[in-house]
């Protein structure tokens, strides 16, 4: 098996996660504790307040996000409970599902630590990006946007787990680089298979590279994270742009393909707090 080859690698990739060699990225377990107990519709405020308390550090960070200007609170909220209570069971486990994504990009060494941290970076411009642009739509929900955005690229993971760990993958840059950006959506797919989200969200990871996906007249998930990503793309790297006004999830969305997105006011405010929120 030429691991070079990109049928071969899918072949291994899924041949290792059936016999358990590879273990493909699941979201922690007080993230999966608070979805089944959400799910579950019998969970009181005070319930899920506890359950969320074993982790200190994700108790701070979700009441940071309750008091920022992104929930616009009128009064600082200084509790679980009372973060819970205004925000609702359905956000805070879309939002506790965002602010634990980040123990996800971590390598088991430091070899790779540089590219791990690029994927982070990048995925929470782009999860950012997306809030701001699902908060201009009524039927979107801008929490499950950013969510899409963090997760669009989680295929990446497992291939940079699997140069950890052969020597031929993570010496040949140009192949691993090849891999990280082709192979990522069929592997994310993959992920996404038992991550128990829902499919509009999941389908960011495999759909958000086809430019001239046009399945419903209405923008959705996908959509944001398509035109965020491509801001990203434009910004990084100009020579790479498409054209941006044959990409039907501009129009959807109500915008120019002419104009810079971030130079949007609303955008821009949006996007960096929960940029910050997130890092």
């Amino acid at each position: 098996m030429d691991l070079r080859n990109e049928e071969d690698f899918l072949e291994y990739v899924e041949t290792a996660v059936q016999s358990n060699k590879l273990k493909l990225p699941t979201l922690p377990q007080v993230a999966l504790n608070v979805q089944q107990m959400v799910s579950s519709n019998r969970a009181t405020d005070a319930e899920i307040a506890k359950l969320i308390s074993t982790d200190p550090g994700l108790s701070v960070r979700l009441l940071q996000v309750a008091n920022s200007p992104l929930f616009r609170a009128q009064a600082k909220i200084d509790s679980l409970q009372t973060a819970i209570t205004r925000m609702g069971h359905n956000k805070v486990r879309t939002l506790v599902n965002s602010l634990v994504m980040k123990q996800l990009f971590k390598p088991s060494s430091p070899a790779l630590d540089q590219q791990f941290q690029s994927v982070w970076r990048h995925s929470v411009h782009v999860a950012s990006v997306s809030r701001a642009l699902a908060s201009r739509c009524r039927h979107l929900d801008p929490d499950q946007a950013m969510l899409a955005g963090l997760i669009h690229q989680i295929g990446k993971l497992p291939i940079l787990t699997l140069a950890e760990k052969l020597p031929e993958l993570g010496k040949d840059g140009a192949t691993l680089s090849q891999h990280l950006e082709r192979l990522h959506p069929a592997i994310g797919k993959l992920i996404m298979k038992s991550w128990n989200l829902p499919e509009s969200l999941c389908r960011a990871t495999w759909e958000y590279l086809d430019f001239q996906r046009d399945p419903a007249p209405e923008a959705d998930y996908v959509d944001v994270v398509q035109v965020a990503y491509l801001e990203t793309l434009v910004s990084d790297n100009p020579s790479a742009k498409p054209d941006l006004g044959l990409v039907p999830a501009f129009a959807k969305l109500g915008l120019d393909a002419e104009i810079e997105i971030l130079e949007i006011e609303a955008v821009s405010e949006v996007s960096d707090e929960a940029e910050r929120l997130l890092m």
